[in-house]
């Protein structure tokens, strides 16, 4: 009797650490895209606000439809803001930035973009496909704050790169822009 008693009390004590584990997992989503999908993982413990943030637009569809509307080979791939036409998504208020979180913008890393005010970040992301050592926090003020590093590409780094070789052209004013659209369609949590 003890002896069963011991086994499920070992047991009990295995699926529990189990469980625990699981919830300490950081956040997956897929980012469908026209030209395939890329998986990545969210740094929650390093960047709460960002992370939060990026998963709010997520589940709320917000990001359906968009396009990476700002594409510079050896640089990095943007979107999240805008929809094919150039027509700029109504967001919710701006973010705090939270840049100096230790995170580096290495290459496949996903960053908060934002304008030159520090907390400027809402919807719009990219993903570094080079090292851009010059995007991160150093002190200094506002023009070195840096860039919110939230997470990594974990899987599809191809389409990434695939997506960074698009051809672009001027549109509605902006630079860099894929002259076919990079539709995202969906971002989902992965399962």
């Amino acid at each position: 009797m003890l002896k069963r008693f011991v086994c499920l009390l070992l047991l009990g004590l295995c699926l529990a650490g189990s469980a625990l584990a699981a919830e300490s997992k950081n956040p997956t989503l897929v980012i469908e895209t026209s030209l395939g999908n890329v998986k990545v993982e969210l740094f929650e413990k390093e960047a709460p606000i960002s992370v939060k943030n990026f998963l709010d637009y997520a589940k709320s569809g917000f990001y359906n439809g968009t396009i990476f509307h700002r594409v510079i080979p050896g640089f990095m791939i943007q979107g999240g803001g805008f929809t094919a036409s150039m027509t700029q998504k109504e967001t919710k208020p701006p973010i705090k930035n939270e840049a100096a979180n230790g995170l580096k913008n290495d290459r496949g890393t996903l960053a908060m973009a934002r304008t030159n005010m520090v907390d400027s970040a809402s919807s719009q992301f990219f993903i570094n496909v080079a090292k851009n050592d010059f995007l991160n926090h150093r002190p200094g003020g506002p023009m070195t704050y840096g860039y919110a590093v939230f997470g990594k590409v974990v899987e599809g780094m191809d389409v990434v790169d695939r997506i960074a070789a698009t051809q672009t052209a001027m549109k509605s004013g902006f630079a860099d822009v894929p002259t076919t659209p990079v539709v995202i369609k969906n971002v989902t949590v992965a399962k």
